[in-house]
């Protein structure tokens, strides 16, 4: 008999999911955090968005993958 009340990630993910949800917040607060005028400058323009795109591909990678304590 199958158990209705499983959730529909294991904690392998949840925990993935996390830490890519901080990662998002980080770019986006190292984004604010430049100097420069309109926020042209490397922390606005460069380190920012790659830890924003890091962020994402962890999350896609949290829902991708398979938790093997679930099965």
């Amino acid at each position: 008999m199958e158990n209705k009340n499983r959730l529909a990630f294991g904690k392998k993910n949840y925990i993935l999911m996390l830490v890519g949800i901080a990662l998002l917040a980080v770019g986006f607060i190292i984004m604010t955090l430049d100097k420069e005028q309109y926020g042209l400058g490397f922390m606005g323009i460069t380190l920012g968005p790659l830890v924003v795109f890091a962020g994402f591909v962890v999350e896609l990678f949290a829902i991708m993958v398979k938790d093997k304590t679930q099965e």
